[in-house]
């Protein structure tokens, strides 16, 4: 598995536990719009925001556009630093970076709330690019932040490329764009979602992923 040069990580739910920043500003921006927190707000760790209003609670656009910016005045200012890096992902971010693989972020986060995430927890020195989505709810699909950051790098041989997330819509998102892609178990989907959709490796933990990207296992 050592061919991969450039390596693609999403943000929430594979390098940094964001589910206590999210869940308060979810909880947040419905309370006021008079919204019942949805069954399995989970749901919402990891698809694009609009998306998950829209599908989640039954909003039109213009209801889906409110609750975004109720979400992100919250956000902005204090949900994203509620917010921890998963234990072992500085250790496998310095194996891979030592090996002199090319490290980069595909997130559907906005990416000024990305860039913000990263360097207050110390990780942002290990990436060579940070692509994220456009506030005003451009390049918001997994895919399109994916051919964004390849555009922006210069990276023409996608066979050199692996996306690594934990959600169906980063494997998705990737075959899209016709990259291979490694599912993690240690973020918020299951091993039946990333089956189910596909994942071209599944890795359990932050040293198993490196394991195999270096070829060890």
């Amino acid at each position: 598995m050592n061919r991969y040069e450039y390596l693609l990580f999403d943000l929430d739910g594979t390098l940094t536990d964001s589910a206590p920043g999210i869940m308060n500003c979810l909880r947040h921006a419905l309370g006021i719009m008079g919204y019942d927190i949805p069954e399995k707000p989970e749901r919402f760790l990891g698809p694009p925001l609009y998306e998950s209003f829209a599908e989640y609670c039954g909003m039109d656009e213009e209801q889906v556009l409110k609750a975004v910016k109720l979400f992100r005045e919250r956000y902005s200012t204090k949900g994203l630093f509620e917010n921890s890096v998963y234990p072992d992902v500085p250790g496998m971010l310095d194996r891979l970076k030592n090996s002199g693989r090319h490290l980069m972020v595909a997130t559907s986060k906005v990416d000024v709330y990305a860039e913000r995430i990263l360097a207050r927890f110390g990780i942002a020195e290990y990436f060579e690019f940070i692509g994220g989505a456009e506030l005003n709810g451009t390049r918001n699909e997994k895919w399109e932040v994916i051919e964004y950051v390849l555009s922006n790098t210069g990276i023409t041989d996608r066979s050199s490329v692996l996306m690594i997330g934990d959600r169906k819509n980063d494997i998705i998102g990737a075959h899209k764009t016709g990259l291979k892609c490694m599912g993690i178990l240690w973020g918020y989907g299951s091993g039946e979602e990333l089956s189910e959709a596909g994942a071209d490796y599944i890795a359990n933990t932050p040293q198993e992923a490196a394991d195999m990207l270096l070829g060890s296992i």
